[in-house]
């Protein structure tokens, strides 16, 4: 049995080692060629797993430890026979955290106070569901927008695009791409859907780089439409727009999920798929040696702090996003590089707060963020 699996993919070595061949590779190095006598490839979203890669092989699986499967044809693999698995919410507490970071960062550049805010969230899946906790705790005033939730679930706690359009100050996509159909989600945010934007809200895509086309928001951000933009995913990349990227207030390669966490449950989620699938006696397979933080124990004094403040210094000490935009705009040639290269990122459950806090309320919502205290 033979196993082809992405070299960036972490903490997989070892894990199908005694039970078949295993051959690591990088993403486009993963051919025609390489998985013609393959049983199952692991990979991420850098390889195109098509009728062109798979026509003629013996894979019988793909998994790929991401949230995302566009990379995948699924309907050749299913008419092929070949089963692929994707790992859904394997990643959405990091994105959580990403997105909590953004809106600190731009709420200090702004001035804001959130409590006098409305967020509009559309896409309410795993991701946008963990979204929409983060700014409740954090005061903001949520609309949550999800046409195939609503139909299935009905209109309760749902609003309409428009609406989010109308009156939210803050909006973030959390949406699969969607070629066609009903719910096509592919340049949803063309310049109509910006003209629409009664409030000119910030404006953030961490989701896919093909749900927003990249001309509208630019120009968007030129006519004063929106007040801002954070850019984490990109049409064409590694070859990302550099007059977008001059224009927008945060930019990252594409890492809002890249928590040290997200990769071991997506890993895990990938080993323990092929497993089953094969029957290789892996399905309970489990992470190991997830890096720790470089610092777990966050020291607050917050005598003298607004619980808002508390929460932002807590927050950021655990990710803060600017970071990542300072590298990317110091050399955005090497995008893929610090993809594959990213530092050690834990997401909240890995810390704890410690320190002296006059409102209990505070300490409640340290706890339902995820931190120990």
């Amino acid at each position: 049995m033979k196993i082809v699996i992405d070299d960036k993919i972490p903490y997989i070595q070892g894990a199908l080692e005694p039970f078949a061949e295993v051959v690591y590779l990088p993403g486009p190095k993963t051919t025609a060629e390489v998985v013609r006598d393959a049983d199952a490839i692991i990979t991420r979203t850098r390889t195109i797993c098509n009728e062109a890669l798979l026509s003629g092989s013996s894979v019988r699986i793909i998994a790929s430890a991401t949230i995302g499967y566009d990379h995948i044809d699924t309907e050749f693999c299913d008419r092929a026979g070949i089963k692929w698995t994707n790992a859904p919410g394997c990643n959405a507490k990091s994105v959580e955290q990403y997105i909590a970071s953004a809106i600190l960062v731009m709420a200090e550049k702004k001035d804001w106070d959130l409590a006098g805010k409305t967020i509009g969230i559309v896409g309410v899946g795993n991701v946008g569901s963990k979204v929409a906790k983060i700014a409740e705790i954090l005061g903001m005033r949520v609309l949550l927008n999800d046409p195939p939730r609503t139909r299935q679930e009905g209109e309760a706690g749902f609003v309409t695009l428009d609406r989010i359009l109308v009156e939210a100050d803050l909006i973030t996509l959390h949406v699969p791409l969607n070629q066609e159909g009903p719910d096509a989600t592919w340049h949803m945010a063309d310049e109509q859907l910006f003209a629409r934007m009664s409030r000119k809200p910030l404006f953030i895509n961490s989701c896919r780089g093909e749900v927003v086309k990249t001309s509208a928001l630019k120009q968007a951000i030129v006519a004063g439409q929106i007040s801002g933009a954070v850019v984490d995913c990109w049409e064409n990349e590694p070859d990302i727009d550099l007059e977008l990227l001059g224009l927008v207030d945060l930019a990252t390669p594409h890492i809002a999920g890249y928590s040290r966490d997200g990769k071991a449950n997506g890993t895990e989620m990938s080993v323990q798929a092929v497993s089953r699938y094969l029957g290789l006696g892996a399905k309970n397979w489990k992470a190991t040696n997830v890096e720790k933080p470089a610092v777990a124990e966050i020291l607050i004094d917050g005598g003298n702090k607004t619980n808002r403040q508390i929460l932002a210094e807590a927050i950021l000490a655990t990710y803060d996003i600017r970071q990542d935009d300072a590298r990317l705009r110091e050399s955005v040639a090497t995008f893929e590089k610090q993809r594959g290269d990213y530092p050690v990122r834990r997401e909240f459950p890995a810390y704890t707060v410690a320190g002296k806090f006059n409102n209990p309320k505070v300490i409640d919502k340290l706890k339902r963020i995820g931190f120990k205290l």
